[in-house]
């Protein structure tokens, strides 16, 4: 299952559960947001790691660059926060 088959899957199951949506949105205030938010998805049954929301940001903003009609000169300075994409998709 990719990265993004899994925030499907917790995406389904927070619109199911509102308590897990509540929890997921608070992960904001957490100490260390990210691992709580793998922590609760884990918890859901969802198999998903800090490392893979990292990288899932990172590998789209590097295939954009990639697609740009003979590469793109000048990689982005930031890449998506998936993170918080998904949150935002959810509230």
């Amino acid at each position: 299952m990719t990265t993004f088959q899994k925030l499907d899957r917790l995406t389904e199951l927070s619109r199911a559960d509102q308590g897990l949506r509540q929890k997921l949105l608070e992960t904001r205030q957490a100490k260390e947001p990210l691992l709580a938010f793998c922590a609760l998805a884990q918890e859901a049954g969802v198999d998903l790691t800090a490392g893979e929301l990292f990288s899932a940001g990172q590998e789209y903003s590097d295939n954009q660059c990639k697609s740009t009609n003979g590469g793109n000169p000048s990689p982005y300075a930031y890449f998506d926060d998936t993170y918080e994409n998904f949150l935002e998709s959810i509230k």
